[in-house]
This record gives structure tokens, C-alpha cells and sequence, in this order.
């Protein structure tokens, strides 16, 4: 019963899609261009049934409703009532109705803040964004059906992938998510701004603050599934350049990217071209993730789905926007743009598209490294994958003119900025902060040249970010977001450069030494949860001159499905992380031990958390 009013309530919001579409077409065309009040019901309308949907799903979960095929794949009985919740979203069916329903909330969103813009540019970004909201429509209930009946009703269902039983990836998809579906509100009110000649100063600061929202959901989003692939797949670092973190980096680089290029167009109202190409771009590299994460062509712990004929809709529904948007600007788009666009070389305009640069760059190089080995295998049907070693060679080199443009961006001044002269001080922070580096690197039995110039450049974007806190003519979130930023990279180095790493076979009773540690391995307990039976080691670590770490890294072997996880134990300080997993090689007898020394780590986290902080400073402000 409550799925057959989930499903109902799909079909009705498909049914006030097709209406809103056609009311707004009608509307545009009629000579006096009005945005009627049916409008803002019909989306109301739409809202609602989406909640009920999305709600009658959540229900049949939190009842165990195994008549559910969605339920019975994701669920079991024994699973405590958080994952059931989190269940909802944690496969294919149930994560494309959360985006469904996200959809239409930042469509509401949207125009009950939009009443003071004008009616034609607001009936466009409506259809725009209908049209996305119909084509997943039709895609979830003819190929995704999440209230499909399944009969006989079996007594117990398969159960949630225990990997993803855990926190951080219960709420790390909705807030992903909602830096996607920011991104499709950009599209479609671009679009709409070019066919209504509005792509202004105006429309800028308008569309701003959706950009915002944004790039703070996507940032804090991969920060969530960062902290989780940490702790509980137990690689024990913050990236892994796989290629489904890859697939939300992407539109990262070009949200932040579009970030900065949308105040030029509205305090200059300039690059007009380039911020659209940008909006364009972001929603397209959103939704070719959600076509590689659900079409089975990566391998990949975070993918969703393995179905090559709902990878091949969404490619294809992708391909349709992208070619409508390349012909609306085609059509609609003005290509002489106002003078404004020369921008004197010394400029706060000239140093937005330097970063611009910096980030398209970036963008290409993890885009190559991820698709690469999927034409590959495609022409030569040869597998390969690319790694760390790939992304650090072409990325690390262009960090330190990054980094030493980033340090002086912020303080030029709007189109012209004059140096009468040489400014001696800064020249003698930066061999300051090269002698710091220098001793950093010799005293980490680092042996490469190269790496004292990255961490220079990071020192001394930190030194000029602080002392940018002082700056009066630098807004203040702007201020934040980049002192987080250079919090960020500087971690990042430290972390990597002083990171150690010890593995070993060990039974129970025996004691390892790294470097001037002694890892003991003292036992080991058995335990019965409801869920899952759960081996706890307790290891002890001495180091001299300091107290003694105890650990109790656990071995979870769930009942359905049955999988085995190894959960690591991590004693954190704001120096460095102390981190132990380990795993089952011979029953009852022999055990691999995993211990990593991470220092910094909890900055890379603290600083993302700043770096978000800035951005919502920037939208609530006043």
C-alpha cells in the first residue's frame, strides 16, 4: 500500500512537470510576459508529492516492508534504525529519488526568492530546470523504480553493504548531492539569462548566492567522504585519486573557477562569455559523475550501480542538454562583449583569470587521468589504472606559481593597479620562508630541490593570507576562505612529507619495533552485536620519554551480508594522528597489523570545515 502511493506520487509530480513546462511556454510567448501565481502552486504541488514519495520510501524502510524490491536489496531487520534511515539514499533507486526531491526544493527555493527579477528570464530558468527534473522523472520510473512489488514477500532482506553503514557516508550523499543539484539551478538560470539578454551585473548577483550554496555543499561533501574513506576503508590517508573522488573534484575545479569569475562580471560586468561557458560546464561534469558513478564503467568502492543501459540514458539525456546549450548560446549569445574585457595586466580582474587558468588546468588533468583508461579499454580492450604518481607529476609543478599568484591576488585593485615601486618586504618573507623550507626538507630526509620551492610557496601564501586578515579593502569571508585554503595545501605537504607507515604480521603476544616505537600486540576479544560479530585487538604502542597508546582496532564480520570490515582505532591530536587497523590472514591465528603516523591530519579536515565557513559568510552577510 505505502508503495503504491510512493509510485502514484512520482507519477503525479511527472504529471505537474509536463504541466509546469507547458503553462511557462505559454507564458513566455503571450505578449505580456507575467509569472502567475498557478505557477507557484503547481511547484508547490510538485514539492509535495515528491516529500510523500520520498516519505512513503522512507516508511517502507523503517518498517522493513521486504515487498519493497528497494527495501529487500538494502535493508534486514537486525539493522539499527539509523542505517535504515540512511538506507534510503545508500543505493541506485532510493539516491535518485533524494535527488529528485532536492531538485524540486532549490527549484522552489529559487523562485520564492526570485520575485524582484524579471518574469521572462524567471519562466525560463523554470522550463530549464523542468526539463532536468522530467528527463530523471522518466528515467527513475522506467528504469529505477524504487517501489517495485515483489512477491512472494520474503521474511528478511539482503542487507545495507556494511562499508556503508557508518555516519559520515549516511549523510555524505544528501550533501553531495545538494552541491550537484546547485549546479543544474546555475545551468538552467543561465540558459534562461542568455536567451532573455540578461547576462549582467544584475543576473551576477542574483545567481551568486546559488554558486555559493553551491560549492559549500560540494566542498563539505567531499570532505565528508574523504573523513570516511580515512577511518573506515582504513587506507589511511585523505586521497586516493579514485576515480569516483575524481568524478567530484571535477565540477569543484569549475565551480570555484565560476566562483571567482562571477564577481568580475558583477563589479566590472565582464567575462560574460567565460561565466556561462562555466555554468555550462559545472552542470555537465555533475551529471557525467552521476553517468560514470551509475553505469558500471568504473571500479570503484563508491559506485552505485552496475547497469550499462541506465549509464547509456543518462549519457544520452547529458548529451541532449549540453547540445541545447551549445545552440541557445550559439542562437541567443551576443559574442561582442563590452571593452570592459581588456583587462590591464596589473589587476585584481587579470589575477581572477590567472586562477581561472590554474583551475582549468587542474580540471584537465584529473578529467584525462579518469576517462583515459576508459577509451583505453575501450580501443585496445587493455585495463589500466591511473595513479597518485600521474596526478602529482603534472599537478604539483603548476602549484608554486599558483600559489605565489593566489598570495598577491587578493590585494589588486579593481582595473588598475601601479607599483612605483619594489617592495622589498615581500621579497624578504619569501627568503625567509625559503630558508623555514629548506629546514623543513633537510630535516625529513626529503632529498628533492623541488620540494623546497612547493613548501616556500605554501609558507608564503599562509604568511600573506594572514596578514591579509589586516587588509580593510579585502572582504572579510574572502579573507577566511583563502587563509583556510592555505591552512589546507600547508597541512597537505607536511602530512605527506612526514607521514610514516609500518606493516607487519603479528599473532597476540608478540612486540615489533618502528623506528624508536614498540608496537605489542596484547590481545584479543570476542564480542556479539546485533548486527555483526566484532573481534577487538588491544595494542599497546611505548615510545620513550612518553605515555603509552593503547588501541582497539576491530575486525566486524556482519550477518547480512556477511563481510568482513577491518575498523581502524585513531588517536587524534592537533599535531598528528596515531592510526591502527588491522585484518584476519589465518584463523584465530595470524594477523596483518597496519600502523601510520599522520601529522596534520586533523588541519586538513578543520581547514575544508573554514574554507566552507568563508563561502557562508559570503552569502549571509550584508
Amino acid at each position: 500500500m505505502i508503495s503504491e502511493l510512493g509510485h502514484y506520487s512520482l507519477v503525479f509530480v511527472t504529471i505537474f512537470s509536463a504541466i509546469i513546462i507547458l503553462q511557462s511556454f505559454k507564458y513566455v510567448l503571450s505578449e505580456q510576459i507575467v509569472f502567475k501565481n498557478n505557477l507557484y502552486n503547481l511547484i508547490f504541488l510538485q514539492l509535495f508529492f515528491i516529500v510523500v514519495s520520498f516519505l512513503c520510501l522512507l516508511i517502507a524502510f523503517l518498517y522493513s516492508d521486504f515487498s519493497n524490491v528497494t527495501v529487500y536489496n538494502n535493508s534486514h531487520t537486525s539493522k539499527p534504525l539509523f542505517y535504515k534511515v540512511s538506507g534510503v539514499w545508500g543505493n541506485h533507486e532510493g539516491s535518485l529519488l533524494l535527488w529528485l526531491l532536492v531538485l524540486i526544493l532549490f527549484l522552489f527555493l529559487f523562485i520564492l526568492n526570485s520575485k524582484k527579477v524579471d518574469n521572462k528570464y524567471k519562466l525560463l530558468t523554470v522550463i530549464f530546470q523542468e526539463i532536468i527534473i522530467l528527463g530523471f522523472l522518466v528515467f527513475i520510473i522506467f528504469t529505477s523504480n524504487p517501489f517495485e512489488y515483489l512477491f512472494p514477500v520474503p521474511n528478511e532482506g539482503l542487507g545495507l553493504n556494511p562499508i556503508l553503514q557508518d555516519p559520515a557516508l549516511a549523510i555524505h550523499p544528501p550533501i553531495l548531492y545538494l552541491g550537484y543539484v546547485g549546479s543544474s539551478l546555475i545551468f538552467s538560470s543561465s540558459l534562461a539569462a542568455v536567451i532573455s539578454n540578461n547576462v549582467d551585473s544584475g543576473w551576477a548577483k542574483h545567481i551568486k548566492k546559488w554558486v555559493f550554496i553551491s560549492w559549500i555543499f560540494l566542498t563539505l561533501g567531499i570532505m565528508l567522504g574523504s573523513v570516511w574513506a580515512y577511518y573506515e576503508l582504513g587506507w589511511g590517508g585523505f586521497w586516493f585519486w579514485d576515480p569516483v573522488e575524481n568524478v567530484s573534484l571535477m565540477p569543484w575545479f569549475c565551480l570555484t573557477a565560476l566562483l571567482h569569475s562571477i564577481v568580475v562580471l558583477e563589479k566590472r560586468n565582464s567575462l560574460k562569455n567565460w561565466t556561462i561557458i562555466l555554468s555550462i560546464a559545472t552542470f555537465a561534469l555533475s551529471m557525467s559523475g552521476t553517468f560514470l558513478v551509475r553505469s558500471g564503467i568504473l571500479n570503484s568502492i563508491h559506485t552505485f550501480a552496475n547497469d550499462p543501459s541506465r549509464g547509456l540514458f543518462i549519457l544520452t539525456f547529458l548529451f541532449f542538454l549540453v547540445v541545447l546549450a551549445i545552440t541557445i548560446l550559439f542562437i541567443y549569445f551576443d559574442k561582442n562583449e563590452t571593452k570592459s574585457d581588456n583587462f590591464f595586466l596589473i589587476s585584481k580582474e587579470s589575477a581572477v583569470l590567472v586562477n581561472n587558468w590554474f583551475m582549468m588546468y587542474f580540471l584537465s588533468v584529473v578529467l584525462i587521468g579518469t576517462i583515459y583508461p576508459i577509451f583505453l579499454e575501450v580501443i585496445t580492450n587493455d585495463k589500466i589504472s591511473v595513479g597518485a604518481p600521474f596526478y602529482h607529476k603534472l599537478i604539483v609543478p603548476f602549484l608554486i606559481p599558483f600559489f605565489i599568484f593566489m598570495s598577491f591576488g587578493p590585494r589588486l585593485k579593481w582595473i588598475k593597479n601601479s607599483y612605483k615601486k619594489i617592495n622589498y618586504k615581500q621579497i624578504l618573507i619569501f627568503l625567509i620562508t625559503l630558508l623555514i623550507s629548506f629546514l623543513i626538507v633537510h630535516n625529513s630526509g626529503v632529498r628533492y630541490l623541488f620540494s623546497i620551492f612547493l613548501i616556500a610557496a605554501s609558507i608564503f601564501l599562509l604568511i600573506s593570507s594572514f596578514r591579509d586578515l589586516f587588509k580593510k579593502k579585502i572582504q572579510f569571508p574572502q579573507k577566511i576562505s583563502h587563509l583556510a585554503f592555505s591552512i589546507l595545501i600547508l597541512s597537505i605537504l607536511i602530512n605527506g612529507i612526514y607521514s610514516k607507515e609500518f606493516n607487519s604480521n603479528m599473532r597476540v603476544g608478540d612486540q615489533v619495533k618502528f623506528m624508536n616505537k614498540t608496537i605489542t600486540f596484547k590481545s584479543i576479544n570476542f564480542y556479539e552485536e546485533k548486527n555483526y560479530r566484532l573481534l577487538r585487538g588491544n595494542f599497546e604502542i611505548n615510545e620513550s620519554g612518553k605515555n603509552p597508546l593503547n588501541f582497539v582496532p576491530e575486525i566486524r564480520i556482519y550477518n547480512q551480508p556477511v563481510i568482513s570490515t577491518s575498523e581502524a582505532d585513531i588517536k587524534t591530536t592537533l599535531l598528528n594522528d596515531n592510526f591502527i587497523v588491522f585484518s584476519l590472514l589465518k584463523e584465530g591465528e595470524i594477523f596483518n597489523v597496519r600502523y601510520q603516523y599522520k601529522p596534520f591530519m586533523i588541519w586538513i579536515w578543520i581547514s575544508v570545515m573554514v574554507l566552507a565557513f568563508g563561502g557562508t559568510l559570503a552569502i549571509i552577510k550584508k
